[in-house]
C-alpha cells in the first residue's frame, strides 16, 4: 500500500522560464535521484511560470507532469508550497524573480549572469544572505570531472607555480548577419553581450582552476552592428523577418589580459560570432614544471604534461574514470564522458545537498558576484582603455 503523504525532506520546485534552460533544470531535477539515491533533499516539480505562447506550458504538463502552470511568475514565487525557485528566464528577469523568491523564503537556482549588471547580481546575493536560503548558479562547466581533476592538480602543485593561462569561449550562434535581434542584443534587456554570456563562464573556470584574478585589460568588438527585428518569440538561433534592421547594443567579441593574484598571467577570448566554432570552450594552464588543458568538446579528457624534464616534454591524455569528480555517479567505467545535461544534474545535486545540510556546496551566488565583478571590470576596461584592478 502506498502513502500519499509527502516526505518531510521533499523540496517542492517552481521553475520560472521554461525555454531550453528551464527545461534543462527540469530534466536535471527529474534525474538527480537516479544518480544520487542518498540525497537528504528530494526534489518534486510542482509549478512552472512562463509567458510564452509557444506550447511550453503544455510541454511542462504533458511531459513532466507539472499540473500547476501560469504566465505570472509573481504567483509562483509567493506560493507557500514552493521551497526552491529555478530562475531560468532572460537576463532582465533574473534580479526581480530571484530577489522576490529569496524574500519569500525560497532557495534559488539562478542561471548566469544573474542579472544585467553587477548591481543586480549583488542585489540577488544580498537578498539570499538576508533570507538565509541556499543558492546555486549555472556555472556547469566547472562540474566536469576533468575540470575537477585540473583544479586538484593545480592546487596540489603538480604543475609547479602557475605561469600563464589561456581560456577560450567561442561560438557561432550569432555569426549569421540575418540572425534576429532578440533580447540578447539589447542592453536594457541583456546588459552586456558575450562578456556576460560566455566570458563569464570562462572567467569562472579560470578562477575555479587557478585562483582569483586581480586585474584585467580588455578590448570588446561588435562585428555585426545591425540585425533584423525578431518576429514574435525567437531564440538566439532564429532568423529575423523582413522588417527594419535595428542596432546591436552590446559586444560580439572580447579579448582580455588577466593578472591572477597568485602571479600568473592569462588571456581570455570569447566570441558569439565566430564562423566554424560551436561550443569551443577550453583552457590551458602552464606551470613551472608541467601543464594541462581541457576542451568541452572532449569533455571526458584532460590533456596533461606532468613529471618530465623542462624540455622535450610530451602530452598524454587522461580519460576520465569513476574516481574522477562526480563521474562515478553516472558511469561505471573509464572513457564514458558526461554530457552537458549531466553537468546540470551535478549542479542540482550540489544545490540539494546545500539545502539538506545548510552548508554551501557547488557554485553559489557568492561565486557569481566574484565573476560579475570581473565582468564589470572587463566592461570598464574596454570603455576606459586601461587596466582595471579589482
Amino acid at each position: 500500500m502506498t502513502s500519499n503523504t509527502t516526505p518531510s525532506n521533499t523540496v517542492n520546485v517552481g521553475i520560472v522560464g521554461f525555454g531550453w534552460m528551464g527545461q534543462v533544470h527540469a530534466k536535471a531535477l527529474t534525474r538527480v535521484m537516479q544518480h544520487y539515491r542518498d540525497l537528504g533533499a528530494v526534489p518534486r516539480l510542482v509549478a512552472v511560470a512562463d509567458p510564452a505562447a509557444d506550447g511550453r506550458l503544455d510541454y511542462a504538463r504533458d511531459v513532466f507532469g507539472i499540473t500547476s502552470t501560469t504566465d505570472d511568475w509573481n504567483a509562483l514565487v509567493t506560493r507557500d508550497d514552493i521551497d526552491l525557485v529555478c530562475v531560468a528566464g532572460p537576463n532582465y528577469t533574473h534580479r526581480d524573480v530571484a530577489v522576490a523568491a529569496a524574500k519569500n523564503g525560497k532557495h534559488i537556482w539562478v542561471e548566469k549572469p544573474a542579472g544585467r549588471n553587477l548591481a543586480e547580481t549583488v542585489e540577488i546575493a544580498d537578498a539570499v544572505a538576508a533570507a538565509g536560503v541556499a543558492s546555486a548558479v549555472g556555472f556547469n562547466y566547472r562540474n566536469a570531472p576533468a575540470v575537477e581533476l585540473a583544479r586538484k592538480l593545480v592546487s596540489s602543485g603538480r604543475i609547479g607555480d602557475v605561469r600563464h593561462v589561456r581560456v577560450q569561449m567561442l561560438g557561432d550562434y550569432c555569426a549569421h548577419p540575418d540572425g534576429a535581434l532578440t533580447w540578447r542584443f539589447v542592453r536594457e534587456l541583456a546588459g552586456s553581450g558575450v562578456i556576460g554570456d560566455l566570458a563569464s563562464h570562462g572567467l569562472d573556470l579560470a578562477q575555479y582552476v587557478v585562483g582569483p584574478v586581480g586585474a584585467v585589460l580588455a578590448e570588446a568588438s561588435t562585428f555585426i552592428s545591425e540585425r533584423p527585428q525578431a518576429a514574435a518569440a525567437a531564440s538566439h538561433f532564429s532568423r529575423g523577418g523582413d522588417g527594419p534592421r535595428l542596432p546591436v547594443e552590446n559586444e560580439d567579441h572580447v579579448l582580455a589580459l588577466l593578472r591572477f593574484t597568485g602571479g600568473a598571467r592569462g588571456v581570455l577570448e570569447a566570441s558569439r560570432a565566430s564562423v566554424g566554432e560551436q561550443n569551443s570552450y577550453a583552457f590551458e594552464v602552464h606551470g613551472s614544471t608541467g601543464a594541462l588543458g581541457w576542451d568541452f568538446r572532449r569533455t571526458g579528457e584532460l590533456q596533461v604534461c606532468l613529471d618530465q624534464d623542462y624540455q622535450g616534454a610530451s602530452w598524454t591524455t587522461h580519460r576520465v574514470g569513476p574516481a574522477d569528480g562526480e563521474a562515478g555517479a553516472f558511469q561505471p567505467d573509464t572513457a564514458i564522458p558526461l554530457s552537458f545535461d549531466d553537468l546540470k544534474v551535478v549542479e542540482a545535486k550540489r544545490l540539494l545537498t546545500s539545502i539538506a545540510t545548510g552548508r554551501p556546496e557547488g557554485a553559489t551566488i557568492t561565486d557569481m558576484v566574484a565573476t560579475a565583478r570581473l565582468v564589470d571590470a572587463t566592461l570598464r576596461s574596454d570603455a576606459e582603455q586601461r587596466w582595471v584592478t579589482l
